[in-house]
């Protein structure tokens, strides 16, 4: 089991296209900016002594975390909808279809069992509660992304797949059929049913589920219609790159960042809450919904701390944010639809 959760590295002309990829150097795919896994001042050995020593108080919550079991399978095509699952996955009702963004119903973050488990209160959702998916959106193939028994148990329920260069390798040894598989490279456009136009764009960030690094693609999506145009941003560290794209595709109608499991001693792979407010802001951003946090323990911050730091943080630049229950409906046709600082409610 373990062994088939590491996935396939690619190979043959999936390996080729990679290596024809302008942001493969080198050996490996590269960020725009110079990214070390670690800031200044920091070292791999002090990095694990803490996280296995040193774990603060709150790291988990102390009560089951709230949530909402929104039937979503009765939920009507015509309605433009989300639905946040815990960290960072979520499904969208958009123009009549069905999207699926880094799925994680196990009851684990790691291909070792017991291990990185979900907090009590959140994976109450499972794929059996899933309708049909039209599109199936991966950012990258770290596991708190791309979970191997529950891409296992949506294989009936999915119709299609879109990601980066050489994660569909993964999909394949996992018994997808190639045709079902899309892999993109950063700033490819691609028309989907409904008049949907899907836009890759880059992250700053890093790939890899075993010892081999960089080998297949990370990225963000946007999605366009007539009437929104949404950002989905996958893990990212702070760069240049968010005003680049709103500069270009914005501004956002939503963008959904990534506020949470970071630290400052990998902070240029993942944001602090500070930065996920300022990259809202370079892509001109009507409305933010951080995610990646409220489910897994994967840094040594409260678990809490995340949605507050950037509520606090927010007081100065005013960003409308949106901060579900898990499983609440958030509709992306009201722009004053208000939600609870539920997270208060945890002592």
């Amino acid at each position: 089991m373990i062994y088939s959760q590491l996935g396939k590295k690619p190979a043959g002309k999936r390996l080729q296209r990679i290596h024809n990829s302008p942001n493969f150097r080198d050996g490996a795919f590269q960020n725009i900016s110079d990214t070390p896994q670690l800031a200044e001042g920091y070292s791999f050995g002090k990095v694990m002594f803490d996280f296995l020593f040193r774990k603060p108080k709150g790291i988990k919550p102390p009560q089951p975390i709230p949530f909402i079991k929104t039937n979503l399978k009765e939920l009507s095509l015509e309605t433009d909808l989300l639905v946040w699952f815990g960290h960072s996955s979520y499904y969208v009702q958009f123009s009549g279809k069905r999207f699926l963004i880094d799925p994680v119903f196990s009851s684990s973050a790691s291909p070792i069992p017991q291990t990185n488990k979900p907090f009590n209160g959140s994976n109450h959702y499972s794929v059996e509660d899933l309708p049909e998916i039209d599109y199936l959106l991966i950012s990258h193939d770290h596991y708190d992304h791309l979970d191997y028994k529950t891409i296992q148990k949506l294989k009936p329920k999915v119709k299609q797949i879109i990601t980066g260069l050489g994660v569909g390798s993964h999909f394949e040894a996992w018994g997808f059929a190639s045709e079902s598989i899309v892999e993109l490279d950063w700033n490819e456009t691609i028309e989907l049913d409904n008049d949907i136009t899907l836009n890759t764009t880059s992250a700053r960030h890093f790939s890899g589920r075993g010892f081999k690094r960089n080998n297949t693609l990370w990225l963000s999506f946007i999605l366009q219609t007539e009437n929104y145009n949404l950002f989905l941003g996958g893990d990212s560290g702070y760069d240049t790159h968010f005003k680049e794209i709103g500069q270009k595709f914005g501004p956002f109608d939503l963008a959904i960042l990534e506020n949470g499991q970071y630290n400052l001693a990998w902070h240029y792979i993942h944001m602090l809450p500070e930065e996920v407010l300022q990259a809202a802001q370079d892509l001109r951003a009507k409305n933010l919904f951080p995610v990646h946090s409220a489910k897994f323990a994967l840094a040594l911050h409260a678990w809490d701390e995340p949605l507050k730091k950037i509520t606090e943080h927010n007081k100065t630049k005013q960003i409308p944010l949106l901060t579900p229950q898990i499983g609440e409906i958030v509709y992306l046709s009201h722009d004053q639809q208000e939600f609870s600082q539920w997270w208060k409610e945890i002592q």
